[in-house]
């Protein structure tokens, strides 16, 4: 295919391509840009085939992807909060031998080539010729796997991948002349990625935040600023509970694209009364975004559910038997990666007869809707019934006192395992023992409801964000026991 940016810029030179804080740039504005920090990178690289960046939302390490694009290279997008240990990997694993990356960034990296991007701005440029086709078996980007278990893989992404995680998502979401999607999810995940090709393939404005300003974006979104957000569970919960009594969303905005687990039944009335259209999604950094989504119509109808699969995707739940409810989730789409960086093996053990298992677990309905129970290596089997940690944390979820639990199983001679909780409250919130037994046993089976509760101020967790269960299995000594 025609070079993307060379190809919106012509096709939609005046619309506006991006906005971040004071400055906007149209297509034909973001293209001059990129192919002049493209000509500044071009005196400090060599001829390796991988850079990689290093950079918060900004809209330098924005123009910084898109150069680096335009140089026929591979980006290896690092998340700057890594420990060193996990940066080093990395960096090792990618042989990358330069590092491009924002001027707040100070950590010393080993055997690298380090530019901030200051200096490569005060480079002279020099002239390039930006690659004219972007060949959709091209490894455009790679991204790291949170690895919650033992070193993190490397997600190689094709210029197809993203292609078709883009027509996949405009068939589902739908797509008009005027849509600007706001980007507060970070660019260097695929949850960010994925709206900058959108943007490149639709032709759709990017407002990009730096941080989760939450009294600024809900400003954004009743004055209609933008069409379309993509956030986690934890931020629309805070959208909602800033916004003034009354308030609706302005009839511009379109949809909020919520992924990172499903939401509660309130969560949605809340929505529902603010204007707020919202598309529950499942998708991961190997499916190149959302693959799973569910529509705005049957959100309260199939409550919990992820979805049905997009346009391009197929589904389906690999049982151990046939009596079984729930499998293993695996899926057949063209956003799917093409494999992990140096590690053809385990890809390749992800297959089974040419569909990819997922890891998670899950159950489809008579109607073909998808419901993800959680990972397999989370699960908890007590007494011969299968426990999903996910489902008992959105369960509780919906207390008014907490901020959030994470549940993990422990070794019970009776039993085999059963559920535990850490329990994160709400500021000057509490409740004990009896009052979190009581919630439980009024929502799950008995079964699911944890036998114990420990409060914790913090969750240890990935790079990524992603809680690591294992680790909260380490603090059950220390931890305070709610009685």
């Amino acid at each position: 295919m025609e070079n993307w940016l060379t190809k919106r810029a012509n096709l939609t030179p005046d619309r506006m391509a991006i906005r971040f804080g004071e400055t906007t740039l149209t297509f034909a504005d973001m293209r001059n840009r990129v192919l002049q920090i493209a000509g500044q990178i071009a005196k400090h690289v060599d001829d390796n085939a991988r850079i990689a960046l290093i950079t918060p939302n900004n809209l330098t390490g924005y123009l910084m992807i898109l150069a680096i694009q335009q140089l026929d290279k591979t980006v290896v997008l690092l998340n700057r909060r890594l420990s060193p240990r996990e940066m080093a990997f990395q960096l090792a694993d990618a042989a990358i031998t330069t590092v491009l990356q924002d001027d707040a960034f100070v950590g010393e990296l080993a055997n690298v080539h380090q530019l901030n991007f200051s200096a490569i701005l005060a480079t002279e440029a020099e002239p390039i010729t930006p690659v004219a086709t972007f060949e959709l078996d091209k490894v455009t980007s790679i991204m790291y796997t949170s690895g919650t278990t033992g070193n993190p893989k490397g997600v190689m992404q094709t210029f197809g991948n993203h292609f078709y995680s883009a027509v996949g998502s405009a068939l589902n979401l739908g797509l008009t002349p005027n849509d600007v999607w706001l980007a507060a999810v970070p660019i260097f995940h695929i949850s960010g990625l994925s709206i900058m090709m959108r943007s490149l393939i639709y032709g759709m404005g990017v407002v990009l935040y730096e941080r989760f300003d939450v009294e600024r974006i809900n400003q954004e979104l009743l004055t209609g600023q933008a069409t379309t957000i993509s956030v986690v569970p934890v931020m629309l919960k805070q959208l909602l509970a800033q916004l003034p009594v009354g308030a609706v969303y302005h009839e511009r905005f379109r949809t909020m694209l919520l992924g990172g687990g499903p939401t509660d039944l309130t969560t949605l009335e809340k929505a529902t009364a603010a204007g707020i259209e919202i598309v529950q999604s499942y998708g991961m950094t190997e499916t190149a975004s959302q693959v799973i989504a569910l529509d705005a119509s049957s959100a309260t109808r199939k409550l919990g559910s992820a979805g049905k699969p997009l346009f391009p995707v197929e589904v389906r739940v690999q049982k151990v038997n046939d009596a079984d409810k729930v499998g293993r989730i695996q899926i057949k789409s063209p956003t799917l990666a093409v494999g992990y960086l140096n590690r053809p093996d385990k890809y390749a053990e992800a297959f089974v007869d040419g569909w990819f298992d997922t890891g998670d677990m899950g159950w489809l309905d008579d109607e073909g809707f998808l419901y993800v129970e959680g990972r397999e290596g989370d699960m908890i089997s007590s007494g011969g019934e299968n426990v999903f940690p996910d489902e008992i944390e959105s369960v509780y979820g919906e207390a008014d006192a907490i901020a959030q639990m994470s549940v993990v199983g422990i070794p019970d001679d009776r039993w085999g395992a059963v559920p535990v909780a850490f329990v994160m409250f709400k500021d000057e919130q509490t409740m004990d023992f009896e009052a979190l037994r009581n919630f439980g046993r009024d929502r799950l089976a008995h079964y699911k409801v944890p036998v114990r509760f420990f409060e914790t101020e913090t969750f240890p967790r990935t790079a990524s964000g992603k809680i690591q269960r294992h680790k909260l299995r380490d603090q059950l000594t220390t931890a305070h026991e709610i009685k």
